[in-house]
């Protein structure tokens, strides 16, 4: 027997929650209502057949052994009738055990000659365990009730069966219907198991989004409260300085709106046309723009010094933006703590590592605000470095300041 199972397709993490809204109102291999699959309809045709063919009629379900009956019209009734309600076994499981439950019965008591059609109790027992919604245990009591009349109608019929007899047939009966119980106890697990990591990919999205509103917003934000403070100081002094200072906001609150939009880009994204646009790729911050955030970072008043050790080359995506939040964060950390101090950007290439480190010259700072549980700022960060096999870590230098360190291990992209 085929069990057909519903394949569930692919979807972006902005679907994740509709999938999982489906997992829990379906189980994989039901049946829509009002359709009645084509494998079902085959199967409840291939008893009703087989029971006619000479070489197939005499196998199948037995336990009365009553004196044979001749048949006739009523006998191929009821073995057409324990055969064709299998049709819709997964749509109403319920009502083909009852119709092929009652057909044998009858056709037992009656004493008509076995044929391959009361197979068809078999599977409908399987099928009712496999994929009876409700009133599963009612259902269970009821065909036990109903075995129990039966065997009760045969010995006053005068079959020869004794209680052992009817014991182990209705082990056999209960055998068919547990199996089908585990198949779908395994279905339900699988589609547990969906739901769930359905909702776990929708939390790790939630948390890297997050991650990535806080440092755009947080980084832009920093550098234009910086450089409007300071056009507020010099807008009498030096009134050409504070321009600089205010076109400086303007640079960087455009840049801030560039960001959001790349990553709004990335949240509208789904299916087939996130695969086949690239560009939002191309636009994520890289390594390649770390020297923009330096310049931002001087032009709102902090003294930095950058340098490269290595040859750069491009790697992943991934470690191209972990690594570009990492200078950024550090940087929007030295401009709300140590504003004013002396800061060096450090990146280090060689052949399996990228190294980074930023580090803030004075007194260290009390503390730096570390989110705990919402996987932003230096926390987001390392958790972000060691998902990519990394480290980072943060504290004051050995000779005052603060100091942020990541390694990240990464092949470069081969061209």
């Amino acid at each position: 027997m085929t069990v057909r199972q519903v394949r569930w397709a692919p979807a972006r993490f902005d679907r994740w929650r509709e999938r999982g809204a489906q997992l829990g109102r379906a189980l994989p291999g039901s049946v829509r209502p009002g359709s009645v699959p084509l494998g079902d309809a085959a199967l409840a045709l291939v008893p009703a057949l087989a029971a006619f063919v000479p070489t197939l009629a005499g196998i199948g379900a037995q336990i009365g052994d009553l004196p044979e009956r001749p048949a006739n019209a009523l006998g191929v009734g009821l073995v057409l009738a324990q055969a064709l309600p299998l049709a819709v076994r997964r749509r109403w499981p319920a009502a083909c055990l009852a119709a092929v439950g009652v057909a044998f019965a009858v056709h037992q008591a009656l004493g008509f000659a076995t044929t391959f059609a009361s197979t068809g109790l078999y599977l409908a027992l399987y099928s009712a365990g496999a994929h009876q919604p409700r009133r599963r245990p009612a259902l269970a009591a009821a065909a036990a009730a109903g075995y129990a009349a039966l065997a009760v109608v045969l010995h006053r019929l005068g079959s020869p069966q004794s209680v052992p007899d009817y014991l182990a047939f209705f082990l056999v009966l209960a055998a068919a219907a547990l199996l089908g119980g585990a198949v779908r106890a395994r279905r339900t697990d699988e589609a547990q198991r969906r739901r769930t990591a359905a909702e776990a990919a929708t939390t790790a999205e939630r948390a890297r989004i997050a991650r990535e509103l806080h440092d755009v917003v947080t980084h832009h934000v920093t550098a234009m409260v910086v450089q409007a403070d300071a056009a507020q100081f010099l807008v009498g002094s030096a009134p050409e300085r504070a321009a600089e200072s205010m076109a400086a906001v303007s640079d960087t609150g455009r840049r801030a709106l560039t960001e959001l939009r790349y990553l709004l880009g990335v949240l509208e994204a789904t299916g087939d046309a996130a695969t086949a646009d690239p560009a939002p790729a191309d636009r994520a911050p890289t390594l390649g723009r770390v020297g923009d955030l330096v310049e931002r970072a001087r032009r709102a008043g902090q003294p930095v010094e950058f340098t490269r050790h290595g040859e750069r080359r491009p790697h992943g995506v991934d470690v191209e933006l972990s690594a570009y939040r990492v200078v950024q964060e550090a940087l929007t950390n030295a401009l709300k703590y140590a504003a004013g101090q002396p800061t060096r950007v450090l990146l280090r290439y060689d052949e399996a590592h990228l190294g980074i480190e930023v580090a803030t010259d004075g007194p260290a700072p009390a503390s730096v605000p570390v989110a705990r549980g919402g996987g932003r700022g230096l926390a987001g960060l390392r958790e972000r470095v060691r998902m990519l096999g990394g480290e980072l870590e943060s504290g004051p230098g050995p000779a005052g300041g603060f100091a942020v360190r990541a390694t990240i291990p990464s092949e470069p992209l081969q061209e």
